[in-house]
């Protein structure tokens, strides 16, 4: 074989090759085939070609996942931004918020962008979660991406956190001092886990350093590889859910249309109106900024941050180690096991299960939004189950009693759940977690709202 023949050969497989790869022409012959292949290559990878024509309907998934990117697309380019001008140390972070606030070009807007893109991220996170649950996309295949999906929820809660100590102002500082503190309830292991959160015995300036490097290096670079593996197993159980009635069996062979134009100009279109949104709120609002924060002087009331207010409020209740350990404990395995529950049906795709499930679904939501109130304030002004019960240790009189009495309640709301409605055990396991959702929910709104000095309940007009 000629040198002229073996170079043909290699061209040959060589273009082969890129052809089995590209799965186009290898050289682009105008912008049409350039567009093709930028679109096809890039931009479709994280999708497919086809998809459900059902599974694009924007009511369906409300695009809260595509959303969530968004967000952390924004806090990543904001935060890099932000950097430039930062320094994390408690004689200067304060100052330099300042700074970037009064004296950087545009720096009080891409501080603004980056709190609120924090805070609705959280938001549009727990909404994602309600929308998957509440539409059974936690079946079959999907089951460990709901797990996967708790853990990436985890990683921007503490993302979160660790970026509200950056100010150093009297409201960061001691929300961090509350939160940490919790953490010091945990039975046998509390103070060491204290330490080590705080990176000391106190909140100081290892703790600001150690808070820095975890919100810009580590926790970004978790959640980007968590977020890519969430996505893929995503796309490995054919995408999201169908939506179907209660009497629909599930569809074997949906009708399908072109992911482009159909599904990503309509994503595209979501997210110039999500960023557009979070300009205005970044205009509007500003993100606050205290004090400077003075280790000696704690303001009135100290709060956690909003996201961890519903555990403050639950310490107000509950004996310290029933408030800070076995509740959430009890709620983080619940949140766990969800997928592996053994159900009467497989109910992907439709709505709250069935229109039982939808009405027992408000019943356990008004129910919460009713009793949790009520228990609060009675808690408040009334019940002094200490008083009641001298010589008693206190986490029975704080944790057991109070716990007893509200599981008390628990038990006649299901009983009548399944005379009234011969709920199924899918039913009853959503009922479940609608109730003490919407619960943790009046806990959380009490906390921001309904808390003035001392923690004690007031108007918000009277705060």
């Amino acid at each position: 074989m000629s040198a002229s023949d073996k170079e043909d050969q290699r061209g040959n497989i060589v273009d082969r090759f890129r052809r089995s790869v590209f799965r186009g022409p290898v050289r682009p012959r105008d912008d049409t085939d350039r567009k093709r292949i930028v679109l096809s290559h890039l931009v479709l990878h994280n999708r497919p070609v086809r998809l459900p024509e059902k599974n694009i309907r924007y009511t369906h998934t409300w695009g809260l996942g595509g959303s969530s990117m968004i967000l952390f697309s924004l806090l990543a380019a904001t935060g890099m931004l932000l950097i430039f001008v930062y320094e994390p140390s408690p004689d200067a972070a304060y100052a330099s918020i300042v700074r970037l606030r009064d004296d950087v070009f545009f720096g009080k807007l891409v501080r603004n962008i980056h709190y609120w893109s924090a805070n609705f991220l959280i938001v549009i996170m727990l909404l994602h979660m309600l929308r998957v649950y509440f539409t059974g996309a936690y079946h079959g295949a999907r089951q460990f991406n709901w797990i996967i999906g708790l853990g990436l929820l985890l990683c921007v809660l503490a993302s979160n956190f660790t970026g509200y100590l950056m100010p150093w102002d009297q409201l960061s500082y001691w929300a961090i001092t509350i939160v940490t503190g919790m953490i010091g309830y945990v039975p046998l292991i509390g103070g060491r886990l204290q330490d080590v959160v705080r990176g000391g015995p106190e909140i100081g300036p290892s703790t600001l350093v150690d808070y820095y490097a975890a919100h810009t290096t580590l926790l970004p670079a978790l959640i980007i590889v968590i977020m890519a593996f969430h996505f893929w197993r995503v796309r490995k159980a054919d995408g999201v859910v169908i939506p179907r009635s209660p009497e629909d069996p599930p569809e074997e062979k949906p009708a399908t249309v072109l992911t482009l134009p159909n599904l990503l100009f309509r994503e595209l279109v979501a997210a110039l109106v999500l960023i557009a949104f979070i300009m205005v709120i970044a205009l509007i609002f500003d993100a606050p900024l205290g004090e400077p924060a003075n280790p000696g002087m704690s303001p009135n009331p100290a709060k956690a941050p909003w996201y961890f207010l519903g555990f403050q409020e639950l310490l107000l209740h509950f004996d310290p180690i029933f408030a800070v350990f076995v509740i959430p404990f009890a709620a983080a395995m619940g949140l766990i096991l969800l997928p592996y529950i053994r159900y009467d049906k497989d109910t992907s795709g439709i709505l709250m299960m069935s229109r039982v499930g939808r009405r027992m679904g408000r019943e356990a939501a008004i129910t919460a939004a009713v009793v949790t109130p009520v228990l609060i304030v009675a808690d408040e002004y009334l019940l002094d189950f200490a008083g009641w019960l001298p010589g008693v240790p206190p986490f029975i009189t704080n944790s057991l009693v109070p716990a007893a009495l509200f599981a008390g309640v628990c038990f006649v709301f299901r009983a009548r759940l399944i005379k009234r409605h011969a709920a199924s055990n899918n039913e009853l396991v959503q009922s479940a977690f609608v109730f003490f959702g919407a619960a943790f929910v009046i806990l959380t709104l009490t906390g921001v709202f309904f808390r003035g000095p001392g923690m004690a309940l007031v108007w918000p007009w009277h705060r």
